[in-house]
């Protein structure tokens, strides 16, 4: 997880204004009106909660997370099947593990959306294809494991063909084509959305609402509008015509670490407010955050969805933002993935509450001795409830006791928490003794500092599986693909794209290799060749490949350069560089081999300070365009030799990376191909 939020990365904790702030002083007096006034905590006190059936709250509609904001996903779909089940059970089984009740996921564009860039349905004006990319794959698992869960739509980025930009009819189009590819999957979405955090556009609002009563989809909703702040719900007071598009008012990222802004003209929309983007926690240090985050959003805004980005870390590390999300799983070649407490901290409110409860506003607020608690209700003439408690802002243990009335069951609730900071699995998501109620019908716990804790009327709760992943290790060399035995338009395993498509398709000619090499069946073709409208500013297309802890090895890859441009092969690739240059693009740091269609070639280095420096450079004696050539870095120690043909152009030595992953890239948007990628663990010249 980054040390720094930046706003290059459109993830931020933005200050709110005096007026928000307001807003929420004045919710914190009449939910403390609503509470049994006590001493501070360490007096021996008892800080007395009220839940009662007959109380008024909002309705709740879920907690979920996000599989997109680019590629986060993609190196799940290529674990071994066994680990691949156990981790998906983890996210979607009900009453499992985070037991999502929401999955919101990327409409993909072929274009970088922070960590990659995921595949469109539909590349031209008459291209339709259903079968790209896996969020299809993902969906259709997680409805198999829960077909309650909720699918949210969101792009990042958008085809470049659009006439008229992103807020157009074709994109009004091209979402309604991506509606019918989820229904050939019989996958049924609930929420869609416009651009993520680049603004909107009320009136074009108005034409997706229309557009999805046209097309037969009246039930899906209008999310608006995925962007930071709440000016949205201004917009939308002042615009009736907007307002009545917009289902749900979606925000990101509306907390601080103590506090989660609001909006009276939010609030006066009569509208279901998300934090439709928030988190951004990592998956063993960002629990605190997390549950200070989940209750307050209701109890300081009344923020009735939660989506947590992302769901799971399934990205090579030497993209950004490394180590968010719910669990890690980015090693499918050893089978191994890490749970921590932040999947548990969700766990500790989605397995003991279901969308359509209602939250009840008497028994929600903020605690004596500091943190918050909400609590919510089933629907029904014997409604169950839970009682969420965070004190991650506690500095001594307190003591509450939870009374039912109304309609509400008495009797015995049932215990669960999880110690926040803690790194002993053995302290996440612990059922504990059930709390018996006293003469006067009052649950009493004493909470302690820096922890979350459930008491439930919900029965269940499976509580932590005793399971042993497969151990971590360096995936094994020597590694080849020759793009062979793959459906045309495939995503290579282990492969994963930065910016463009980088997909299966016939060889334009056979490669000449040595012997045994293949070359005549599948390549690598990139497909992209209109360059999206872009999230965010990867210059050219790329994928990268492999594990990052590699040291001394030969990468090596065939080459067809289709049109004018140059071609690359990367080597040591250690991290993403973010900002870079006039234009504030993100490139790789490592080694890059570069050939042009002329013939030229170089040896670059992309450095740590974001400047590139040239390590040798020349000329072949013939044209590079048209004609499969044979690029290889050889990496021994400080020694690097770049390699044509078979032929040594460049031996220099540089010692700024020892280590990294490799990859392939262009400088354009053009339909070159790659055959034949390998890595082998010795120099082999």
């Amino acid at each position: 997880m980054p040390s720094t939020r930046t706003p290059s990365s459109g993830r931020w904790w933005r200050p709110a204004s005096r007026s928000l702030w307001a807003v929420g002083a004045l919710l914190i007096a009449c939910v403390a009106a609503l509470v049994t006034p006590t001493a501070s905590a360490g007096t021996g006190t008892v800080q007395s909660i009220r839940v009662d059936s007959r109380g008024t709250g909002r309705v709740f509609d879920g907690i979920g997370a996000i599989s997109g904001g680019g590629g986060t996903s993609r190196l799940l779909v290529d674990y071994p099947k066994r680990q691949r089940d156990q981790i998906l059970d983890y996210l979607f089984r009900p009453g499992y593990g985070a037991s999502l009740q929401i999955l919101k996921v990327e409409i993909g564009s072929d274009t970088n959306s922070s960590n990659g860039a995921e595949p469109s349905h539909m590349r031209t004006p008459t291209d339709v294809n259903c079968e790209r990319g896996y969020e299809w794959w993902l969906m259709d698992q997680a409805k198999k494991r829960n077909p309650q869960i909720q699918f949210y739509g969101l792009e990042w980025g958008a085809p470049g063909w659009f006439d008229g930009g992103f807020w157009s009819t074709d994109n009004i189009n091209y979402l309604m084509q991506w509606l019918g590819c989820a229904k050939k999957h019989h996958l049924d979405v609930n929420y869609l959305g416009g651009w993520n955090e680049k603004g909107w556009d009320a009136a074009w609002y108005g034409k997706l609402k229309a557009a999805l009563v046209k097309n037969g989809y009246p039930d899906v909703k209008v999310v608006a509008a995925d962007n930071a702040g709440w000016k949205v719900a201004t917009d939308m007071k002042n615009d009736p015509a907007f307002a009545k598009a917009v289902d749900v008012v979606g925000i990101h990222y509306p907390c601080s670490e103590i506090h989660c802004s609001s909006s009276p003209d939010a609030l006066g929309l009569d509208k279901p407010l998300f934090a439709s983007e928030s988190g951004w926690n990592n998956y063993l240090t960002g629990a605190p955050r997390l549950a200070a985050e989940m209750n307050h959003e209701y109890v300081d805004s009344r923020i009735t969805g939660f989506i947590n980005w992302p769901a799971v870390y399934a990205w090579y590390p030497t993209v950004q933002m490394q180590g968010s999300g719910l669990l890690r799983a980015n090693e499918p070649w050893s089978g191994h993935y890490e749970l921590g407490p932040t999947l548990w901290t969700m766990a500790q409110t989605a397995q003991f509450t279901r969308p359509g409860w209602r939250y009840v506003d008497s028994a929600s607020g903020y605690l004596d001795g500091g943190g918050t608690y909400v609590t919510l209700q089933s629907p029904g003439k014997r409604p169950a409830y839970t009682t969420v408690f965070e004190t991650t802002a506690a500095t001594a243990p307190q003591t509450v006791a939870v009374t039912p009335a109304g309609h509400l069951p008495r009797g015995a609730l049932h215990r669960w928490s999880t110690t926040l900071r803690s790194t002993d699995p053995a302290d996440w998501f612990v059922r504990g003794d059930d709390v018996s109620p006293d003469a006067r019908g009052s649950n009493t716990v004493t909470l302690q500092p820096g922890t979350v804790t459930t008491l439930t009327t919900m029965p269940g709760g499976k509580g932590r599986v005793a399971r042993t992943a497969p151990a971590s290790k360096t995936m094994p060399l020597p590694y080849r693909d020759t793009f062979d035995g793959y459906r045309d338009g495939a995503t290579p395993r282990y492969l994963s794209d930065m910016e463009g498509a980088f997909q299966v398709a016939p060889c334009s000619a056979a490669p000449q290799a040595a012997p045994g090499s293949g070359g005549t069946g599948g390549c690598l073709q990139q497909a992209i060749t209109t360059q999206p409208i872009r999230w965010s500013k990867v210059p050219s297309p790329l994928t990268l490949v492999g594990d990052s802890q590699w040291t001394d090895y030969t990468v090596s890859a065939k080459v067809m350069i289709h049109q004018s441009g140059t071609a690359s092969l990367l080597g040591r690739v250690v991290n993403q560089l973010n900002s870079v240059g006039p234009d504030h693009s993100n490139v790789w740091e490592g080694y890059h081999l570069k050939l042009s269609d002329t013939g030229s070639w170089a040896l670059e280095a992309v450095m740590p300070d974001k400047t590139k420096r040239t390590l040798d450079q020349g000329d072949l004696p013939t044209a590079g365009a048209d004609t499969w050539h044979r690029l290889a870095l050889d990496f021994s120690g400080e020694r690097i030799t770049a390699t044509v043909d078979g032929t040594p152009v460049a031996e220099v030595t540089d010692t700024t990376y020892d280590h990294g992953q490799a990859g392939l890239g262009l400088d354009s948007y053009q339909s070159s191909q790659f055959d034949d990628v390998a890595v082998a663990p010795e120099p082999n010249r």
